[in-house]
């Protein structure tokens, strides 16, 4: 088994093989707005899950997330060649590809965030006009019997 810092080298060696071999190699109008955003390797360095995003063509377009799985799908085997002839490793990993969520998922937190904040917002501004419901002073105080 290999060294969890020889797993990230690589890993991140194979992200960079693969995000170029996708910009210059792979001859495929589907994988024109996917970009590579991690790579994660087992530790016996033999299986690579690499993470992309699809962006829509325009502001306003659905990504086609299905079109992009498929394409790097038929293009796994081209692109473990390219890994293995730039890797000086016994094993050249399998590829598999894994749509990352992180973007939406973060999209979301901010989102949840935005609703907090304008929540918090509109109780300091009922709080600045708030009075007590009961005393001024709740707290009991011993009764002064005139003793000193």
């Amino acid at each position: 088994m290999a060294d969890n810092a020889r797993a990230g080298r690589l890993s991140k060696r194979i992200q960079e093989i693969v995000a170029m071999a996708i910009e210059r190699d792979i001859k495929d109008r589907r994988l024109e707005l996917v970009t590579i955003t991690d790579c994660r390797l087992t530790g016996d360095l033999h299986d690579a899950t690499i993470y992309y995003t699809v962006r829509g063509a325009s502001i306003d377009e659905e990504p086609d997330t299905e079109a992009a799985a498929e394409a790097l799908h038929r293009a796994r085997g081209q692109l473990r060649k390219l890994v293995g002839d730039s890797l000086s490793v016994r094993y050249t990993p399998s590829l598999s590809f894994e749509l990352d969520t992180v973007p939406e998922a973060s999209a979301h937190m901010e989102e949840l965030l935005a609703r907090a904040r304008a929540r918090d917002e509109e109780l300091a501004k009922l709080k600045e006009n708030a009075s007590p419901a009961g005393d001024a002073d709740p707290y009991k105080k011993p009764a002064d019997n005139g003793e000193s």
